[in-house]
């Protein structure tokens, strides 16, 4: 493996102790940024597991990325939220974490599915993040139900943003997305992959992919 991993715990605000891993490149660290990456819903098995082969792919590419159990996944402790604003806690803990154990100043949020949200409304209370990816938000109306108290902060987030997604995404269409974004706030990138539907994106075969577009979005920070 081209990098290394080193295990920690983080302690939220609230008490929950969150299982994190760092991923290093064994060679130079091309940048003081860090890429902190928030995984899939919790109440559907989402963990930081899934976010190995892209955090892997980053430390790669000279960049450290940060992974973690966010409360009642993993080995993290707590129990998780429906609506993912208890989670916010869990985010701003561990950009905290980074900037105090990792000596950086700039973090780069990435999201993935409902991750995407929790990662919108932390962004806002940390002001070390530099930029956000999402990785599949969830806009679509049924997805609304449980995490449409999260569009307005990132929308309004002045940052730089980039916004990924497959065009057969069954949570979020093409035009609901755009029709979201018309109103967003900064610099809004969209990439869409051609084809490729919201869980088939979280899959492996697309890590090294969203490696690349995560990297290629950092040289604009």
């Amino acid at each position: 493996m081209a990098c290394l991993v080193e295990s920690s715990t983080v302690e939220t605000s609230d008490g929950i102790k969150l299982h994190t891993k760092v991923f290093k490149p064994r060679e130079e660290i091309k940048d003081n940024l860090v890429v902190v990456l928030v995984h899939p819903y919790s109440l559907l098995g989402g963990c930081q597991a899934l976010l190995k082969g892209i955090a892997l792919g980053l430390a790669e590419k000279g960049y450290r990325a940060v992974t973690f159990d966010m409360r009642g996944a993993g080995r993290s402790t707590g129990r998780g939220s429906l609506t993912g604003f208890s989670e916010v806690k869990d985010v701003v803990a561990v950009c905290k974490w980074v900037c105090d154990n990792l000596s950086s100043d700039r973090i780069l949020l990435v999201g993935s599915s409902a991750g995407a949200p929790i990662a919108g409304s932390s962004a806002i209370q940390i002001e070390q993040v530099v930029g956000y990816v999402s990785l599949g938000y969830p806009f679509g109306l049924t997805a609304s139900i449980l995490f449409g108290r999260h569009h307005k902060a990132i929308l309004q987030y002045p940052k730089p943003k980039l916004f990924v997604m497959g065009t057969q995404d069954g949570f979020t269409s093409v035009k609901q997305l755009r029709n979201k974004l018309s109103s967003a706030a900064g610099l809004v990138e969209t990439h869409l992959i051609e084809g490729a539907g919201h869980f088939q994106m979280e899959g492996p075969a697309f890590d090294a992919q969203m490696a690349d577009l995560i990297t290629g979005f950092i040289t604009k920070l």
